[in-house]
């Protein structure tokens, strides 16, 4: 909830002001500037995408919004995605009107079943709750792979061989988190993960990073976002923020990274520090990057119709079907224009 404070009183002193997003306060309250507005469940018309809203944790208020296409085919299984919301860990949930518009437009384009996750927010409920309710969410959608579970869409039609996760900002965060856990606690079944979307991580270290070493309040934002969220860090020594800092990040239980940059995203090097400390890990899958000239922060929410932001929509799209040679065959000459857009969009580092 948004700290409700009286307006004759004098406001406390301010820790963090992450315009125009949030500002928290030293007493530990937080004004959400947006993020706030919910939308409800629905059929799409257009797309003919439906939502249905699931409480998973009843006594924490665990939920998630669960998205399916529109069916053609009642037998085939279609890929499964699991989206974690970004917002600085403290704003947006899957019910406000850009981030259910975007997974449902990724829904419609990528033919897959999607879990986007609620978990509850900082400063409120610090970190680590938010990991702690996303990996109760995954498992809880793991469990259905037997087909015996509470959601008839996931017994029915998600394709647990065909399992990813996908995220932007801290939502890519939480996701790489959770990838990382289930090294050492697997999910339900014996489900694996078959690859991770990172779109626009939000990752930093020890040291400054590229151009933050230069611009003392970008800097000081990214520090303070981190402080803010987790009190109980140790610093961006931390392995779940500092990914140098991760000992078995060689291990990460996928076969798949797709990484997502920006130009001018405030938080960029952080996802180069990530590309390239996942390169340089040993771990052995396969890594690819897409990076954006002059773009901002988590732009493909901000600006879903822009031309850049319906390439990167494609080409997750197509990430998640690289396993489905059905959607390939059928979607061949669109797999040509995306090679074609990832060649013209990406740069290496």
């Amino acid at each position: 909830m948004n700290s409700e404070m009286d307006s004759s009183s004098p406001k406390p002193e301010i820790f963090f002001n992450f315009r125009p997003f949030f500002r928290i306060y030293k007493d530990g309250s937080i004004d959400r500037l947006t993020g706030n507005d919910i939308v409800p469940p629905s059929i799409d018309p257009q797309t003919g995408v439906s939502s249905k809203d699931v409480l998973i944790v009843p006594e924490t208020g665990v939920a998630a919004r669960i998205f399916l296409p529109k069916i053609t085919n009642s037998t085939r299984k279609l890929p499964l995605l699991i989206y974690v919301h970004g917002g600085g860990f403290c704003i947006e949930t899957p019910f406000s009107p850009a981030y259910h518009n975007y997974v449902s437009s990724l829904v419609a384009k990528a033919n897959v079943v999607a879990v986007s996750i609620h978990y509850r927010r900082a400063p409120e409920h610090p970190l680590p709750i938010a990991y702690d309710d996303s990996w109760a969410a995954i498992q809880w959608v793991a469990s259905h792979s037997k087909r015996n579970g509470t959601e008839s869409w996931l017994n029915k039609y998600a394709d647990f061989d065909r399992f990813f996760m996908a995220g932007d900002s801290a939502g890519a965060n939480i996701a790489h988190n959770l990838a990382m856990k289930s090294v050492e606690t697997p999910l339900k079944n014996g489900v694996k993960i078959v690859g991770l979307g990172m779109v626009h991580p939000y990752f930093h270290g020890e040291e400054p990073l590229g151009p933050e070493a230069s611009e003392e309040e970008k800097r000081e934002n990214v520090d303070l976002m981190w402080l803010s969220a987790c009190p109980s860090t140790s610093g961006c020594d931390d392995p779940r923020v500092n990914p140098a800092a991760c000992k078995n990040l060689a291990s990460l239980a996928c076969k798949r990274v797709l990484v997502f940059l920006a130009g001018s995203d405030v938080v960029r090097d952080g996802g180069v520090f990530y590309y390239e400390t996942l390169k340089k890990s040993g771990w052995k899958g396969k890594l690819e990057l897409m990076d954006v000239e002059g773009e901002n922060h988590v732009f493909h929410i901000s600006k879903p119709n822009s031309e850049k932001a319906l390439a990167m929509l494609d080409l997750l799209a197509s990430f998640l079907n690289q396993m489905d040679q059905n959607y390939y065959y059928q979607h061949r000459e669109e797999q040509q224009i995306r090679h074609d857009q990832y060649v013209s969009l990406r740069s290496s580092l």
